[in-house]
């Protein structure tokens, strides 16, 4: 069995001080940077949208292609990512899972590297998380995301644990970075 690890979102405006934090989104940061040696192939996915962007109909501007919010979080050890994944780069509300890169197939990428194991890290829990992460259940991988390195933005109270509950429903497992 062959495991990638996909550091999904952990880009500036979604931490604190950003367009769009997620609260204590940087803390996923050292659990991220600890887990990266334990795993053959690293990926991540950014946010990466044009100016006029749908998108911002919903939320409010971030990740702007090219500006510092797009930028990886500065104390991610981005030096171990392989390969980068880029979405929302369209002027449609898309990009929330990392199955819907369009810079390449996620999918593709991994059956080449002979993957069937997908570990997931990163912000927000209850959007680009959660989408990833029951994409590649759809896609037929093993999927488990880490509770410590992950976090909800929360638009709602209750929101991280019920888009917890609902991976779990579909058959992500949840595991702590101390269990790997």
């Amino acid at each position: 069995m062959k495991r990638a690890l996909l550091i999904v979102d952990v880009q500036n405006d979604f931490c604190p001080g950003g367009a769009l934090a997620v609260p204590q989104g940087d803390q996923v940061v050292p659990v991220i940077n600890r887990l990266l040696p334990r795993f053959p192939l690293v990926l991540s996915s950014q946010d990466w949208h044009p100016a006029g962007s749908r998108h911002f109909d919903r939320w409010p501007v971030h990740c702007l292609q090219e500006s510092p919010g797009a930028a990886l979080h500065p104390d991610l050890q981005a030096d171990a990512i392989q390969v980068r994944l880029y979405k929302g780069t369209g002027q449609v509300d898309d990009g929330y899972s990392a199955f819907e890169a369009t810079n390449l197939d996620l999918a593709q990428t991994l059956h080449q590297a002979e993957v069937d194991h997908l570990y997931i890290v990163g912000l927000a829990t209850d959007y680009c998380v959660k989408a990833t992460a029951l994409d590649a259940i759809k896609a037929g991988f093993e999927v488990t995301v880490v509770l410590d390195a992950v976090a909800a933005v929360e638009l709602k109270p209750g929101d991280g644990i019920h888009a917890l509950q609902a991976m779990s429903q579909a058959g992500v497992r949840l595991t702590h970075s101390s269990a790997l």
